[in-house]
């Protein structure tokens, strides 16, 4: 009965109370009603940044209904069923005040919940209210108890109408303050440090690690009022971000933990490393786009709202997943796996929106403005603070400017276009050279963020970085180092000319192909995708031929190691099969039995694709005895039929013209008639 907050389930200041039913028994009531208050009197301990006293009060006024319905309960005659209506009524008061309390409790909304103190303060008096009203009306002559507890309970119940929850004075103070602040960064003034230690001091907040909490928290926030359509705290929440933004970096010099690298993510404990998910997770199973509102429906599986509503709405009350017949086409929000997807999204800098296709590019535009005048004044503040301390600063400070453009620079546009302005590129740069691995790894780490802006893949050209960037990814002091060497070398491939200019630096391929043999599974991947970037050049088509990649591209089928490159490396292997040296090559490593092999596993939809991408190129452009073997498979014509129906329209139109090729292989063989099939026919199968 009693709802429990677990961080992820519910937005902040929201207060999802659920009503007890009506046939629910008095003792069961009166136990719930026990255990709430309970859960509600050990806030004592907690630490209010804001609204302290009057969270203390009215966990004092609950303590004293606590030993009121204590003593009921001890009472062998219990509660009159007269009094099931008012404990219901406290019930679902005392819920909403612990959502409250669990609110100001927050390490991570300090900023916030001081900016909402009115409201909060506001919430506090309600609740009290609705507390003290219910109190009026119990039975107390009715219910067997001590004078001096009913007294007491009638004492509550005439403070809890007339205490007036004010906002405290210091609270009032410290908010004045710090829109005072932002008043002036809107302006381009810098605050004092003086008067944010003072505010950062009256919160609590005296670490680097707890203002990095806050800077995350507004984010998320951010996040969800941009799927509102009022939109109505985005101005604030993005000015309090950029505050903090830039106490962090201008306050604190020293980043808690190992300033040198990030913390490392495991897939244990109470949080949930978003990187140990497959991100396939995050896809409805029927748009295949990443959930922008993802609910649970009666099977337990989720799908996109839109989606799954479209579907019931077409008259089919079964579970697309499981194919499971819907006792109802109920839908529940699932706030939890929103949260890790938005959090996949922060990480990897992809835009999350509601909007679908209606509004495909708001999320873009949203990443790529401050959000507010404050926001924007304060974010080129610190771009020109950390340009300072790469310039001129210690080799302390460079390391955690550079790590603080690392972290500013993962998903924000406005930010790239910020520090690039401000010239960090060329500094950046000099630190790939450094002997300090931690800076070397920030440094590189910094620059992937900003090469997805397009302005500074111009200036890391122009200063000379490809060969530098090309070194990192062969000789980088860390894995994670050269792990991000080849993602930034991926962006920067991005641009045609460049694309020719990593590919005639004579280390690139080699160092990219010792990443797959070596690396990490995210190292295998970023040199994976480098090197299909690069191969969209004529050139690089050729060199990455004569290296060799094409066997080590197969063993990463073979190995299987992975979905996720499996589905890369035969990105590249279908696209180097489109034309006849490549086809030649991959007919040389023997690979038709793994590629049939792949396309009949449960890998996702884009691998198969490129299976049959890859397997029709190898009939077009490679010998004969490619389509020999293939109409030999036994197992390989389920799968392709599957595409017609399961497959996207391009999968579907090649899978159409592969099961043609082999149909009429089989019939010329059958007649004796073996004249290779004109290529023309495919040639426009794309």
């Amino acid at each position: 009965m009693i709802q429990r907050s677990n961080g992820s389930g519910r937005r902040i200041l929201t207060y999802p109370a659920v009503h007890p039913c009506e046939a629910i028994s008095p003792q069961t009531l009166l136990a719930s009603l026990i255990t709430l208050t309970c859960n509600i009197c050990s806030f004592k301990s907690k630490v209010f940044a804001s609204n302290a006293r009057n969270a203390r009060e009215i966990i004092r006024q609950i303590g004293v209904v606590r030993v009121f319905l204590e003593a009921v309960r001890d009472e062998s005659s219990g509660l009159p069923a007269s009094a099931v209506l008012t404990l219901s009524e406290l019930h679902l008061a005392f819920q909403k005040v612990q959502f409250l309390l669990e609110d100001l409790a927050r390490d991570d909304a300090r900023v916030w919940m001081l900016m909402k103190s009115g409201c909060v303060a506001s919430q506090f008096r309600v609740l009290s209210r609705a507390m003290g009203t219910a109190l009026d009306v119990l039975p107390l002559a009715s219910v067997d108890a001590s004078v001096e507890v009913k007294e007491h309970v009638e004492l509550v119940a005439r403070q809890a109408r007339k205490t007036g929850y004010e906002v405290d004075p210091d609270d009032i103070r410290v908010v004045e303050a710090v829109r005072s602040v932002l008043a002036g960064l809107e302006k381009g003034v810098a605050p004092g440090k003086g008067d944010l230690k003072w505010v950062l001091e009256f919160l609590g907040i005296r670490k680097w690690s707890r203002c990095e909490k806050q800077v995350k928290f507004l984010d998320s926030e951010i996040g969800f009022e941009n799927l509102s359509q009022e939109k109505r705290e985005v101005g604030l929440l993005s000015s309090l971000k950029g505050l903090l933004c830039y106490c962090r970096c201008v306050l604190f010099d020293i980043v808690d933990g190992e300033p040198g690298r990030r913390p490392e993510t495991k897939c244990s404990g109470a949080g949930v490393a978003v990187d140990c998910l497959n991100s396939e997770d995050f896809r409805c199973p029927i748009s295949l786009e990443i959930m922008v509102d993802p609910v649970t429906i009666a099977t337990g599986q989720s799908y996109d709202r839109s989606s799954i509503e479209k579907w019931f709405r077409a008259g089919n009350p079964i579970c697309p997943k499981t194919g499971e017949k819907l006792k109802n086409t109920e839908v529940v929000p699932n706030l939890a796996l929103k949260r890790l997807i938005q959090q996949h999204c922060y990480e990897n800098g992809v835009a999350f929106t509601d909007s679908g296709h209606r509004n495909r590019d708001s999320g873009r535009t949203r990443l790529a403005v401050a959000g507010s005048l404050a926001a924007e004044g304060a974010m080129k503040m610190v771009a020109e603070f950390l340009n300072g301390w790469l310039e001129f600063g210690t080799v302390e400070e460079q390391n955690k400017a550079a790590y603080e453009i690392r972290l500013l620079s993962k998903s924000s546009i406005f930010n790239r276009s910020c520090l690039v302005e401000a010239g960090v590129v060329p500094h950046l740069l000099k630190l790939l050279c450094s002997a300090d691995s931690g800076i070397q790894e920030n440094a590189i780490a910094s620059l992937l963020n900003l090469s997805k802006y397009l302005k500074s893949k111009a200036v890391i050209v122009e200063n000379r970085g490809l060969d530098l960037i090309v070194g990192v990814v062969k000789k980088g002091l860390r894995l994670e180092a050269r792990q991000h060497a080849a993602g930034t070398l991926f962006y920067l491939s991005s641009v045609e000319e460049y694309r020719r200019l990593i590919g005639e630096n004579a280390d690139a391929i080699p160092a990219l192909m010792e990443l797959i043999k070596d690396g990490t599974d995210r190292a295998k991947k970023n040199a994976l995708v480098a090197i299909f970037g690069l191969i969209n050049h004529p050139a690089n088509h050729r060199r990455v031929i004569v290296a060799g990649v094409v066997p080590l591209l197969v063993n990463v089928l073979t190995s299987f190691d992975s979905e996720a490159l499996v589905t890369d490396a035969l990105a590249i292997l279908s696209t180097l099969a489109e034309k006849p040296d490549g086809s030649v090559a991959i007919s040389h490593c023997k690979a038709l039995d793994t590629i049939v092999g792949i396309l009949n596993s449960s890998i996702p939809r884009a691998g198969k694709e490129f299976c049959v991408s890859l397997l029709l190129a190898l009939c077009v452009n490679g010998s004969g005895d490619v389509v020999a073997l293939l109409v030999k498979s036994p197992s390989l014509m389920g799968p392709l039929y599957s595409q017609l129906s399961e497959g996207t329209s391009r999968a579907s139109k090649k899978a159409s013209a592969l099961i043609r090729v082999l149909h009429e292989f089989h019939e010329r063989r059958s007649s004796g008639s073996m004249s290779p099939v004109p290529q023309e026919r495919f040639i426009h199968v794309r």
